[in-house]
C-alpha cells in the first residue's frame, strides 16, 4: 500500500495581483477525502487562461481589456474586487489552482469504493453539488484546490478512470480546453455538412476545437498566424485564414455556418457578417476584450443562434473521455515545465507563441 506524506509541494495563489502572488511552498498539508471524494496523487496539470484571469482579476466587469502579456505579469488589481471570481463574487485565498489534472487515485473518502485505489483518472474540472434543493457548480482549482500540487482531493464522479497510453502531461493537456472546446462544438450541433470557422485556432481550446470539429466532419477554417497554419492544419483545418486578414473579403460574407470563438475584440462584429442566416455562434473566451460592439440588427435580422459556454453538460466530459480512449483526438503540447516553475511557464503561455498546450509537473 502506498504511504502518503502528511505534507506536498505545491502553489498557492496568495490574492490578486502579478507573479508575486504565487508561492511554491513544500510544507502543504496533504487533503484527506470525506464521503463521496476521493485523492489523487497529481501526474500533470495544464495551465490555461482561467488560472491567469482569477489571479489578475480579469473577470471583474471592472476590467475591459483582453488577456495581455503585461495584464499577466501585473495582474489588473492588486487587492479585493467583488466581483473578482467567474460567477461575479469576490474569489476567496489562498487557493491552489490548477483545472487540469490527471493522476492516480491513492485514497479514497467513506462511501467509495476502495477497489478505486489505483485507478488512473482523468478530473473533470465542472463540479456538481445539490443544496437545498438547487444545483450549485464550482470550478476546481477555483471555488476548491486543484490540481497545482502533489495531491487533490475531488469528488470520486469527477475523476474519471481512463484507459490509454499517453503520458501524464499529455493526459493532463485535456480537461479544460477539450471540455470547453466539446461543449461549444456540442451546443452548435455542429455536423459534417458545417462550415466552421475557429479563432485562436493555435491556443489550447482553439486547437482542441479544430481538431473536435473535424472529428465530426466540418470543413474547419482556423484563423492563426502565419507560422502556425501548418501545425493547425494538421490537427485537421481545410484551411486557414490571418488573424489580421479581412475576413469577409476572405471568405465571403454569409459564408460559415458556426463560429466557435474564444478570441472577442475588435473582430466580433465581423464574425458575424460572415455567419450565414441562421448561423450559430458560441464564445468561451476574451483574449483580445471583453467588451465588444454588437449591431441588434445583425443579430436578430439574420436570425442568428448565440451560446454562452462555461459550464458543460456531464455527457460532455464523458463523451471526451471516450474519445481520448479511441485515440480521436490527439494531445498537442508545447511545453513541460516543474510545477516549481509554474511564473516561467505562465509567462510562456502569456506571450500566446506557442501552439497547443503549456503543462505543469508535480
Amino acid at each position: 500500500m502506498q504511504t502518503i506524506p502528511r505534507t506536498m509541494s505545491g502553489v498557492l495563489l496568495k490574492g490578486h495581483g502579478g507573479f508575486d502572488q504565487l508561492e511554491f511552498r513544500t510544507d502543504i498539508p496533504v487533503p484527506k477525502p470525506v464521503a463521496d471524494e476521493v485523492l489523487v496523487r497529481i501526474g500533470a496539470a495544464g495551465v490555461n487562461n482561467t488560472d491567469i484571469n482569477t489571479r489578475t482579476a480579469w473577470y471583474s466587469r471592472a476590467v475591459v481589456e483582453g488577456t495581455t502579456e503585461q495584464g499577466a505579469a501585473d495582474g489588473f488589481s492588486s487587492g479585493a474586487a467583488a466581483d473578482s471570481g467567474w460567477t461575479g463574487t469576490e474569489h476567496t485565498f489562498p487557493r491552489i489552482q490548477g483545472a487540469d489534472g490527471c493522476g492516480h487515485i491513492v485514497a479514497v473518502g467513506p462511501d467509495v469504493s476502495s477497489a478505486r485505489v489505483g485507478e488512473r483518472v482523468l478530473l473533470e474540472p465542472v463540479i456538481r453539488t445539490v443544496r437545498n434543493g438547487a444545483e450549485h457548480v464550482t470550478y476546481f482549482g477555483s471555488e476548491c484546490d486543484g490540481a497545482f500540487a502533489q495531491f487533490a482531493v475531488i469528488p470520486a464522479r469527477n475523476a474519471h478512470l481512463v484507459a490509454c497510453e499517453l503520458t501524464d502531461a499529455e493526459l493532463a493537456s485535456f480537461p479544460c480546453s477539450y471540455g470547453a472546446a466539446e461543449h461549444m462544438i456540442e451546443r452548435c450541433r455542429v455536423g459534417s455538412r458545417d462550415r466552421v470557422l475557429v479563432t485562436g485556432a493555435s491556443g489550447g481550446v482553439g486547437s482542441a476545437a479544430v481538431q473536435l470539429a473535424a472529428r465530426r466532419g466540418a470543413h474547419v477554417i482556423a484563423i492563426t498566424s502565419a507560422s502556425k497554419a501548418a501545425a493547425v492544419k494538421d490537427l485537421g483545418a481545410e484551411a486557414t485564414v490571418a488573424r489580421d486578414a479581412d475576413l469577409v473579403s476572405a471568405l465571403g460574407r454569409e459564408s460559415v455556418d458556426v463560429v466557435i470563438d474564444v478570441v472577442g475584440g475588435d473582430q466580433f462584429p465581423v464574425l458575424l457578417e460572415v455567419l450565414r442566416r441562421r448561423g450559430r455562434y458560441a464564445v468561451a473566451g476574451a483574449i483580445s476584450g471583453p467588451v465588444v460592439k454588437l449591431d441588434l440588427r445583425t443579430l436578430y435580422l439574420k436570425d442568428l443562434r448565440f451560446e454562452g459556454c462555461t459550464v458543460f453538460d456531464p455527457s460532455v466530459f464523458s463523451n471526451l473521455v471516450g474519445y481520448i480512449e479511441r485515440s480521436e483526438v490527439r494531445p498537442v503540447i508545447a511545453g513541460v515545465h516543474p510545477l516549481r516553475d509554474i511564473v516561467r511557464a505562465q509567462r510562456e503561455f502569456s506571450t500566446k507563441a506557442h501552439t497547443g498546450k503549456i503543462v505543469l509537473t508535480p
